[in-house]
């Protein structure tokens, strides 16, 4: 049994995760808590390589079915490699998307069948489940905008137009829909020190990892 605790965060693409993330993550090092910050896809050497096929634009031509097998196969890597560990660690571990992103994107965006790509997952995590995932919502025209207008390199889920990331926004929404007791939908539309509140509050309310939050305060929004 692990006995550390796995929060992930998930939403459309501009929604701040990697944001919030550090700065919950500085809120949870200041309660004394050992905290592991990865992503997905990526996480290990192997993930990361995997990255960098899925986001490159030169390979537009992927196939709907490909792009699921390579999330989920640097997402077994991942799993078995960092998360699992960490959390056998006593660490909290904080998860730059999961397997909701895999049914978000490549179930509601791609349109494959979500029964096939919940199999493939338990097959990649051993059943492994985030004990919170929070999405940061917002309208798919306010997030393309801001990844447009980023620094950031755009790359090939961006590209791919807003029908798609409506589609993907929406199966988010039915996801947390369905499992309400694991989810937290907080609006990204906001300010970055807002959203943080929010997520401080949710992570206090939800979890016993704040315990002390009267003495904690975020991390600089400049992150």
């Amino acid at each position: 049994m692990s006995t550390g605790y796995f929060l992930t965060f998930e939403g459309p693409e501009g929604a701040g995760k990697s944001t919030q993330i550090k700065l919950l993550s500085a809120a949870l090092e200041a309660a004394g808590h050992r905290v592991f910050v990865t992503r997905e896809p990526g996480g290990t050497q192997i993930g990361e390589a995997i990255r960098g096929i899925l986001l490159h634009h030169d390979n537009y031509a992927m196939l709907p079915e490909t792009e699921a097998l390579l999330h989920t196969a640097a997402r077994s890597q991942h799993v078995g490699e960092a998360i699992r560990p960490a959390l056998e660690n006593g660490m909290v571990t904080l998860c730059d998307r999961y397997v909701d992103s895999t049914l978000a994107y490549q179930g509601g965006g791609r349109g494959l069948a979500m029964e096939s790509l919940e199999q493939i997952q338990e097959l990649a995590t051993g059943g492994l489940r985030p004990d919170l995932t929070i999405l940061l919502d917002l309208a798919v025209e306010v997030g393309l905008a801001r990844r447009f207008g980023s620094e950031d390199e755009v790359n090939r889920f961006d590209s791919a137009g807003v029908a798609f990331h409506q589609r993907v926004r929406l199966a988010f929404l039915e996801l947390s829909r369905r499992e309400p007791q694991r989810w937290a939908v907080i609006d990204a539309a906001r300010s970055i020190d807002d959203v943080a509140a929010d997520v401080l509050s949710v992570v206090a309310t939800r979890t016993s990892l704040m315990a002390n939050r009267d003495s904690l305060s975020t991390a600089p929004s400049e992150l």
